[in-house]
């Protein structure tokens, strides 16, 4: 994971060295050769997706500007490195925090995830909310493909429910935690603290961000949503949808795989857009 970057372009080999040093562990040794059970750990999978994100954005020759950027979830810290909002120092301290604080909270109290297929939102919000316990709509990653978080015991009554009332699939899904629910409210101190200390410009573009699905530009604004977004569901489907509507043709993924490009080429058909995917 980032290896070839690594070795093939020598700011790319800087701005690694420098995240091993700021994190305090060699995480590139974890990405390089470590197993997949090492790389699942949140607070080493969080600061890896966001290296080798940013640093491929930072180290890709020939990339045009943005007119706007986004992230799904982890990936807003990303875009707004990318914007010029955040340094990347800053930016990768606070991703070490959240997936800090994120790991205390997945030990501290059972939870899971469940992707929900070919269900209507507001369906599934209708369902999440008859089920006992702690359960709600987490992912809204397109038309169709919402991901439900919460205790796992609620997760698992509320794939029951959903799939009787008409989901296609209800699959669990191998993570860490309740992710961008309610069970990670603990980690709201430290992360508001971490926040509160890093300075964030107004981006060079607009970001849309999960929380609000809107763009926004103006600082505070935007470190009140990167603390909600913990909590809050991550609107992509909604973001994506607006990009659209404010004249957004051209989609660049940048970081590890390909997944978003097939959820904005699927919002963008729902919508009735042509896009292109670069």
């Amino acid at each position: 994971m980032g290896k070839d970057l690594y070795e093939s372009n020598a700011r790319a080999r800087e701005l690694m060295e420098k995240a091993n040093e700021i994190l305090g562990f060699r995480l590139t040794d974890i990405m390089f050769e470590g197993s997949d059970e090492d790389l699942r750990a949140t607070r080493v999978t969080q600061p890896a997706i966001f290296l080798h994100s940013v640093v491929t954005a930072l180290c890709t020759e020939g990339l045009p500007a943005p007119d706007m950027v986004g992230g799904h979830s982890l990936g807003e810290f990303s875009a707004l490195v990318a914007a010029g909002a955040v340094d990347f120092e800053d930016a990768l301290r606070l991703v070490a925090v959240r997936a800090s604080e994120m790991q205390k909270c997945c030990e501290q109290v059972p939870g899971g995830m469940a992707a929900v297929i070919a269900l209507p939102n507001e369906k599934v919000e209708e369902v999440c909310a008859t089920i006992e316990g702690t359960v709600i709509p987490a992912n809204y990653n397109c038309d169709g493909q919402v991901v439900i978080s919460g205790e796992k015991e609620a997760v698992a009554r509320a794939c029951d429910a959903l799939k009787a009332a008409g989901a296609k699939r209800a699959l669990p899904l191998s993570v860490g935690g309740a992710f961008h629910s309610p069970l990670m409210e603990p980690a709201r101190v430290e992360l508001a603290k971490a926040i509160d200390r890093t300075e964030v410009r107004a981006p060079k573009c607009p970001i849309y961000q999960n929380v609000s699905a809107l763009p926004e530009t103006d600082p505070q604004r935007i470190k009140d949503n990167l603390l909600q977004q913990l909590t809050s569901p991550v609107r992509w489907t909604q973001s994506v949808k607006n990009m659209l509507a404010d004249g957004a043709t051209e989609f660049r993924e940048i970081g590890p795989g390909a997944v978003l490009q097939g959820l904005v080429k699927r919002i963008a058909s729902a919508a009735g857009a042509e896009v292109t995917i670069l």
